[in-house]
């Protein structure tokens, strides 16, 4: 039979993942294509580039963890979004994330591929693997670092390879190959490094170290001193 279109294949996902506030919202389709909700905020990377004042810290650990939330809902379904990256993740009119762009595969309980859009990630969100198009729970996962890695420092890694730059794809899946990760300090580095290392089985892991993060800065604010002149009640 014909090949789906990428639109078919995207609608059949909205039906597999279901309604949830972590996933845009199909509206509705025709001929023309699908009808999504708006994200008025737009894609969170274009967010963050032109925030002014930048987002706190607890905003951006806020926007990591909705990210994983999301992760969490389409592996639960058996869906591989295979394209995790900021212009993936939109932001409402209350800035919480919305996962779009479904054009991953879809699972069977016995991992039969049932449907695939063939779709791969970004060359700075790309895991090390033999297929090109190989997806498994860990590659979704070291895209969600590297989103998180995004999120938190606010440009991309390896930042001082460009693209303007000769073979500087090459250069990115060298280090990933080499496992050269950025060194770079932020709360959520350790959290990132181990989604490099595939050390984590799932999403919702993710979810609980971010959690002790958000905690974590809470309590040091809360424990900030209290400026001299202020006063005392």
């Amino acid at each position: 039979h014909a090949e789906m279109t990428r639109l078919e294949i995207e609608r059949i996902f909205f039906h597999i993942i279901g309604p949830h506030e972590r996933i845009i919202r199909l509206k509705g389709w025709s001929d023309a294509g699908l009808f999504l909700e708006r994200a008025r905020n737009g894609d969170i990377a274009s967010y963050i580039e032109s925030a002014n004042p930048p987002p706190s810290v607890k905003q951006r650990l806020a926007w990591c963890r909705e990210a994983a939330e999301a992760v969490v809902v389409l592996h639960r379904r058996r869906v591989l979004h295979c394209d995790i990256h900021p212009l993936n993740l939109l932001l409402d009119d209350d800035l919480h994330v919305k996962l779009g762009d479904f054009q991953g595969r879809y699972h069977s309980e016995t991992d039969e591929v049932l449907v695939d859009g063939w779709a791969a990630e970004p060359c700075r969100y790309f895991c090390p693997r033999d297929g090109f198009f190989d997806a498994d729970v860990k590659t979704d996962l070291f895209a969600l670092g590297c989103t998180i890695y995004f999120i938190m420092m606010g440009h991309e890694v390896f930042p001082d390879i460009t693209t303007s730059e000769e073979g500087w794809r090459q250069k990115v899946e060298d280090r990933f190959e080499r496992q050269q990760w950025p060194q770079d300090q932020h709360p959520c580095s350790g959290i990132v490094l181990k989604c490099w290392e595939r050390r984590y089985l799932s999403a919702l892991e993710i979810i609980e170290d971010i959690k002790s993060v958000e905690r974590a800065v809470e309590r040091a604010a809360n424990r900030e001193v209290r400026p001299q002149n202020s006063p005392l009640f």
